[in-house]
């Protein structure tokens, strides 16, 4: 299927599970791919493959190493020859693929997105999943945030690579402003563990540019062009979006606080009070802690209450400080008039947040149980 040409005569199909952007002329590419990875002249087609089998099914190698695999996968599925293109692979599906384009003064940047981290989310400086040994293939997972980034201006190899860094700003900052957590970690995510970019520029255009930074013209439209089709390819494919993330669970998930430890808190705390016949049902527990995780003031006080452990975490502000505010807020999330609790054992980090977290989930079951 066709989807759409571009402005310099560049088209971009669906087939086969994947996108392939077709390349009228000439182009100057910078990759992240396996396969001719790096800045090339003399591609003639670029691509986005799906590799997810379907649900409970393992990803099949084709190749002996990741770059392999990709060269089978252009050649026999795609049609194309393996030593002129460049692909990048994913588990996302290309049917939930965002396009976004922004144009001024005859110059047109369009970013091509497929993406979703709910299982590979990370923040940069998690712990690693995998150690590459000899060029193996590690098993891909469900998400990936790919980018196919295409402008119609003359870039040097220089400035290819700056957009790059403008590019990965970008996909940053959608994923942040989204709170979207990190799997590996307490962190909020700065990308998947696999994610990929390829830039692509016309030499031939008239349109000469230099700088791919925040401060120019350039650099600003691949910022919105971007940040707008990441936020669309998450929602899209997962379903991540401002109106899921408005819920206690996905604000404070990343700290461990689920409905699953809600639930285990509540046995524990209550099991030796209640008899079995008072103790909630897990059904009823849960379906009351439904009616009130998106409530809009649990919402915004629980918001607050995150970024303050964020903010200990980050150490910009101290245990003293954290312990006090968020005593505060806790108590917001009921009564508003009660004085905070200043006893605590130790003000050491670790305690702090156990404590916190521990006040935390007491409140939040205090409310459930109205």
């Amino acid at each position: 299927m066709k989807l759409t040409e571009l402005s310099n005569k560049d088209v971009l199909y669906r087939y086969k599970k994947s996108l392939v952007l077709l390349f009228g002329g000439k182009r100057n590419v910078l990759s992240t791919g396996p396969d001719n990875g790096g800045y090339r002249e003399d591609l003639k087609a670029v691509f986005n493959h799906d590799a997810n089998p379907g649900a409970g099914m393992a990803c099949v190698m084709r190749g002996d190493t990741y770059e392999e695999h990709m060269n089978v996968v252009a050649l026999e599925d795609l049609g194309l020859e393996p030593a002129y293109c460049s692909g990048l692979c994913t588990a996302a599906s290309m049917e939930n693929v965002s396009i976004k384009s922004l144009s001024y003064e005859g110059l047109v940047v369009t970013a091509i997105v497929t993406g979703g981290i709910e299982h590979n989310g990370g923040r940069v400086g998690d712990p690693a999943t995998f150690c590459e040994k000899s060029g193996t293939f590690y098993p891909l997972t469900p998400g990936t945030i790919n980018i196919i980034l295409h402008m119609n201006c003359s870039l040097d190899a220089g400035t290819l690579v700056r957009s790059l860094v403008t590019v990965t700003e970008a996909k940053t900052a959608a994923i942040q402003e989204l709170l979207a957590p990190s799997c590996s970690s307490s962190g909020i995510a700065t990308g998947s563990g696999t994610d990929g970019t390829i830039i692509v520029s016309d030499p031939g255009s008239h349109i000469r540019l230099t700088n791919a930074g925040k401060n120019s013209k350039l650099g600003e439209m691949i910022g919105r062009t971007v940040m707008d089709a990441v936020k669309e390819a998450l929602s899209k494919q997962s379903g991540l979006d401002p109106e899921s993330q408005h819920d206690i669970l996905k604000r404070i998930g990343r700290y461990g606080i689920t409905e699953d430890s809600l639930w285990s808190f509540y046995l524990k705390k209550y099991a030796d009070s209640l008899t079995p016949e008072e103790l909630l049902h897990r059904a009823e527990f849960t379906d009351l802690l439904d009616g009130c995780k998106k409530d809009a003031c649990l919402v915004t006080w629980t918001s607050l209450f995150v970024h303050l452990l964020d903010q200990l975490e980050w150490g910009l502000l101290s245990p003293e400080e954290v312990w006090s505010a968020g005593q505060k807020i806790l108590c917001h999330l009921e009564s508003p008039e009660v004085d905070a609790d200043k006893e605590i054992l130790s003000l050491e980090k670790d305690c702090v947040k156990k404590e916190l977290k521990t006040k935390y989930m007491e409140k939040i079951i205090s409310i459930i149980l109205k």
